[in-house]
């Protein structure tokens, strides 16, 4: 399903004829996956460079665009209502890449026991949100450790205008 993501001007396409397409090449071959589980790894890998000294909870996030894989990490800041979580990080690097299409979503926490629970694992309520907004309901959000969830079971009843 192709969302026009900004309807009230066209933002995106004066963004991207400034935007080299040396950098939209360079993103798609570096990050082009088969399966999930190579999203996953990528989302893995992603979490290696949180920045996250008040939690020590790495958090890693990759999402798959129409433009190729995009990832994100979390970034935490003493401010605590300035951090960022992974999932929104990926999510808004492909926009500000232009991406318009999110077809999958892979989460890893990195220092969560394997045998944690698995809701200590899920996005927030924010990334779920964001998601919602981005995603079509049935896409699948693999969530590592959890399992794979379609958008609808991670917020059923989202708040969404369209």
């Amino acid at each position: 399903m192709r969302r026009n993501l900004c309807p009230q001007d066209n933002r995106r396409s004066r963004w991207r004829r400034i935007h080299s397409a040396a950098f939209a090449t360079r993103s798609q071959e570096q990050y082009k996956t088969k399966t999930m589980s190579e999203l996953l790894q990528k989302a893995r890998d992603a979490g290696k460079n949180a920045y996250c000294p008040y939690s020590n909870f790495h958090v890693g996030a990759a999402v798959e665009t129409d433009l190729g894989v995009f990832v994100g990490c979390n970034v935490e800041n003493a401010s605590y209502g300035l951090c960022n979580c992974a999932e929104r990080t990926a999510i808004f690097s492909a926009i500000a890449a232009g991406a318009k299409e999110f077809r999958r979503l892979s989460v890893s926490c990195l220092d969560a026991a394997e045998n944690a629970a698995s809701n200590s694992k899920m996005p927030c309520g924010a990334c779920r949100q964001v998601i919602a907004e981005f995603f079509a309901q049935d896409s699948v959000i693999e969530v590592d450790g959890a399992g794979e969830f379609t958008v609808a079971q991670l917020l059923p009843m989202a708040f969404l205008l369209n």
